[in-house]
């Protein structure tokens, strides 16, 4: 691999579609690499996505996240670590180790609908509850708070009273596929 090629690691803890969106994106990319997949479900969907692709995966348990993880992932050199769909907190020694290296994506316009418990179909339920007028999509830098860190990118849609909640969570997935890796190749070639 070149010595300016930016490396992001990819941290994922379920089906995994926009690690696969990410690695198709940056897989001929002579500036970007994705070089691993790592998480905390081995029954993840995401694995099996990155194999596919021939990315390295590592799969680790809550022990680990807390004691060797760390270690493991500075070894890397990482240009970037981003949450794509990976649930569990963020602890204070990543946050301040690699400040403004981890973004994550939150499905809503935050600061609505973000913290503790606000993932998945969760955040598109209480969006049709509160019978809002519209939702989108949320890149933020990650710190130590639950989706409080430094809003990187907004995008926004209507929602039509119509909507279902399923029909939400397609629009806003759509959203998710169409500007996530471009917002990442962005933040790191252009901020960095």
């Amino acid at each position: 691999m070149k010595k300016n090629v930016k490396k992001i690691i990819l941290f994922a803890s379920g089906n995994g579609s926009n690690v696969e969106n990410i690695i198709k994106y940056f897989q001929n990319s002579l500036e970007v690499k994705v070089i691993l997949v790592a998480g905390n479900n081995k029954n993840a969907y995401a694995f099996k996505r990155a194999k596919f692709y021939g990315i390295k995966t590592l799969i680790f348990d809550r022990i680990f996240f807390n004691t060797g993880l760390f270690k493991t992932i500075k070894e890397y050199e990482p240009d970037l670590i981003v949450l794509a769909g990976f649930l569990w907190k963020i602890p204070p020694l990543w946050t301040s180790n690699f400040s403004k290296q981890i973004l994550n994506i939150h499905p809503s316009l935050l600061p609505k609908y973000g913290g503790k418990g606000m993932f998945g179909i969760n955040i598109h339920k209480a969006v049709k509850i509160n019978q809002e007028k519209e939702t989108g999509i949320t890149v933020h830098l990650v710190n130590e708070d639950y989706d409080k860190g430094e809003i990187i990118f907004q995008k926004r849609i209507k929602i039509p009273t119509n909507f279902k909640v399923e029909d939400i969570i397609f629009k806003v997935q759509e959203l998710e596929k169409k500007y996530f890796p471009k917002i990442i190749e962005e933040y790191l070639l252009n901020e960095k």
